[in-house]
């Protein structure tokens, strides 16, 4: 069964940091590329970041170069999202998902799999 379940949100100040993890089964782990994704209230869902299977390529939004850093530990079938210098638009449900195949992907209908998501507030 593929299951994405996503933990690390919470409250945080403004310029503070919070480290997102995207724990999946080995089936949806297994040569997946993975994404992260958010979605503000009364906004669409739009791309955060993305890794490929080994790792070594990775793409994110222009709204979060430089702040977030993705990454992942295939040993432990999870994927991460380090979000530094956060600010009060990056107040989203943050959402990981997995792709059926390896590469780099943004857009929201390459990705089959989908976490429950989890809330992430930044207060000014």
């Amino acid at each position: 069964q593929v299951r994405l379940v996503e933990s690390g949100g919470g409250l945080v100040q403004a310029g503070g940091s919070l480290r997102l993890s995207c724990a999946g089964s080995r089936r949806t782990f297994s040569s997946n590329t993975m994404g992260w994704f958010r979605q503000a209230p009364g906004k669409e869902r739009e791309f955060v970041a993305t890794i490929n299977w080994t790792g070594l390529s990775t793409y994110y939004a222009d709204s979060v170069k430089g702040r977030f850093t993705i990454s992942r530990d295939n040993a432990k079938n999870t994927v991460y999202l380090q979000m530094n210098s956060l600010r009060p638009e990056d107040t989203a449900v943050y959402y990981c998902a997995a792709a059926p195949l390896d590469g780099i992907y943004y857009r929201i209908s390459e990705y089959h799999y989908w976490g429950q998501g989890t809330q992430v507030t930044v207060s000014s």
